[in-house]
């Protein structure tokens, strides 16, 4: 039988417990941007964002860590792609691991946000041909991702709903388009 693999999966730090039903889910750093992405689409229906989340069951607080990477992977296993966002708030954590490796393992592309920036320039270094220092050591905060983010095409963008667009609609990043590609890329400038 054929997934229909059409959704973004969004992978982003919280700590644990999480409860997306209470006020603390929505004071979460990295959860926010993840509703941003919501309420774009809400207001836009053209915007390309298609929440995984949304297409199993919700996991309750009181959920076994089993039942919880159950779900993040039957969220993944309906995905195109993961929007992971990296921020000075992220933190390592199992979830997070989870979704990285399981997705990586599984040949999902990585769209990965960095909601401290807004410019393509702020990524790079003064050439402009690579990443600058301090988005490497963001990388440091995931060691999941940092060691095998070349296995599939991840895409770096600032937080910027044109660019996080062009990136949903760029085939490259996606399970069924992007062939043999793999490793680090970035917009030019």
């Amino acid at each position: 039988m054929a997934v229909n693999r059409t959704g973004n999966y969004c992978a982003f730090y919280v700590a644990e417990p999480f409860s997306e039903s209470n006020l603390n889910a929505n004071a979460t750093h990295d959860f926010v941007y993840y509703n941003t992405l919501r309420m774009w689409k809400g207001k836009d229906l053209r915007f390309p964002f298609i929440d995984s989340h949304s297409k199993t069951y919700s996991v309750r607080d009181g959920s076994t860590w089993e039942t919880l990477k159950a779900r993040l992977r039957a969220r993944l296993d309906v995905s195109k792609n993961i929007i992971l966002f990296l921020s000075s708030k992220t933190a390592n954590s199992r979830a997070v691991n989870e979704e990285i490796e399981y997705g990586i393992n599984s040949g999902l592309p990585i769209i990965i946000v960095y909601p401290d920036y807004n410019e393509k320039a702020q990524l790079l270094d003064s050439t402009g041909t690579t990443f600058n220092q301090s988005i490497q050591s963001l990388w440091n905060k995931l060691p999941t991702l940092k060691d095998n983010m070349d296995k599939v095409p991840t895409i770096h963008i600032p937080m910027n709903k044109n660019l996080i667009a062009q990136s949903l609609n760029d085939i490259r990043f996606t399970i069924n388009g992007k062939g043999s590609t793999r490793g680090r890329y970035f917009y030019k400038v």
